[in-house]
């Protein structure tokens, strides 16, 4: 975990320093004094006066340069703006020409957008040199010989274990990984197959069906390769670990009952939660029985390795190809993040899987991995480039909502309205961070 937290870190501080450095690069440009530009905050955020330090600061110029203390986000402070620090006594003083606030809509609007548009170019960019360096892994819906396993959701709309998907609407579908993007980008109507018994089936997918698939995608495959119940990780402190289970061992039966393929040894774990069950296992010549308790929520603490090694295909790209598709695959991310604020309002529970820091670090890879890392944070620059465009005062978005509404009605927004503005804002995103870093406890 600890390896995990370390990625998360170093990704969000490249990518907040990277975006404040956007608000930063315009507010020089336009001659506004820049009075802060720190990574972290110097003060306990939000609250601008309790425990102010800094471990480094450094003047230069009129602007000081410094790493707070409190490591959740960082600022720039420009002068003449209602930012994290609240100054009320902006709204009671006369706009100065070195203030952010004297200076012309079209201006403050590109100084607003800077971090955003850093965000973007960054995610687009690391897409790009991904694609352009190590090309695009595809796992062929033809290589999977036992077919393919199915959480939930899969589970509830029709397909089953060992299930061989064949099209999409009639369309043929070679990335077993694309199914679930297709469905939700291209409104799939019908998933056309084959069933392990040979009988062959056509599923039709409804709207409530593609929301479902989204807002599970954080936590699940919704399909997977199906493979056979090899052991390929113990946990040190697991029951599995006391049990005596080792990595390379085969699950062949529990409580007597065959399990061939992994989906059938969870599934028959899990329907023994709280209690223990009898294992058969192969090791190299030798088959042993083994008695494992299975913890409460129908664990016991390993992980699966595919015995057959999949097909894996990969697509390689040329400079341009590259940023082409980096860019096609940038939109496609932009997309499904406007669809799962969507999914939040009209899917029940759907609120449940809103993640935060916990979720963040357990979707990086647990192992030091450089590709994973620049994928993880090419995803992450565009998840906040949007997060930050949405019109909540104190976000990026709310400052640009209120420009876009003095441009078109030609009243400028009061800095009186705005800083009051703000401070529901600010309560609206406390409590979306609080209710995010509960993740946690929600499981």
């Amino acid at each position: 975990m600890l390896i995990k937290v370390a990625q998360l870190f170093l990704s969000l501080t490249i990518l907040v320093t990277l975006h404040e450095f956007g608000h930063f690069y315009f507010a020089k440009k336009f001659k506004c004094r820049v009075d802060k530009f720190y990574l972290f905050f110097d003060f306990l955020f939000p609250f601008a006066g309790l425990l102010n330090f800094a471990i480094f600061k450094k003047k230069i110029g009129d602007t000081e340069y410094g790493i707070g203390w409190f490591p959740l986000g960082g600022y720039v402070q420009i002068a003449g703006m209602v930012d994290e620090q609240m100054d009320k006594s902006i709204i009671e003083s006369e706009p100065q020409p070195w203030e952010l606030r004297s200076k012309p809509a079209w201006q403050r609007l590109l100084v607003m957008m800077g971090g955003i548009l850093v965000n973007f170019i960054l995610g687009i960019f690391i897409f790009w040199m991904l694609l352009w360096a190590y090309g695009k892994d595809v796992l062929p819906i033809t290589s999977l010989k036992d077919g393919i396993m199915v959480d939930t959701i899969a589970y509830n709309i029709g397909l089953r274990n060992g299930d061989h998907i064949l099209s999409l609407d009639d369309q043929p579908i070679h990335s077993l990984r694309r199914v679930p993007v297709e469905i939700i980008m291209n409104r799939i109507q019908n998933i056309n197959g084959v069933h392990a018994s040979g009988e062959k089936f056509s599923i039709p997918v409804t709207d409530l069906d593609r929301a479902y698939i989204l807002k599970s995608l954080k936590k699940s495959e919704f399909i997977s390769p199906r493979f056979k119940g090899k052991v390929g990780f113990v946990d040190s402190t697991s029951n599995a670990a006391k049990a005596g289970l080792k990595v390379e061992d085969i699950v062949l039966t529990v409580n007597g009952a065959a399990v061939p393929f992994y989906d059938e040894l969870r599934s028959k774990i899990r329907s023994n939660a709280g209690k223990t069950v009898a294992l058969v296992v192969l090791r190299g010549k030798d088959t042993l029985n083994i008695d494992c308790k299975v913890a409460g929520d129908g664990k016991i603490g390993f992980a699966p390795e595919p015995i057959v090694p999949f097909k894996i295909e990969e697509l390689r790209y040329g400079f341009f190809g590259s940023f082409i598709q980096g860019f096609k695959d940038g939109m496609e991310l932009m997309a499904l993040q406007v669809k799962q604020i969507a999914v939040l309002f009209t899917v029940k529970d759907a609120h449940k899987s809103v993640g935060g820091f916990y979720t963040m670090a357990n979707q990086m890879s647990p192992v030091w991995d450089w590709h994973a890392f620049w994928s993880f944070t090419a995803f992450l620059s565009l998840a906040l480039a949007f997060m930050n465009f949405l019109p909540i005062p104190m976000l990026d978005g709310g400052y640009i909502m209120f420009i876009l509404w003095e441009m078109v009605t030609g009243k400028k927004v009061p800095d009186k309205v705005i800083y009051y503005a703000n401070q529901v804002g600010l309560g609206i995103v406390l409590a979306l961070m609080i209710y995010a870093n509960t993740d946690w406890l929600r499981g």
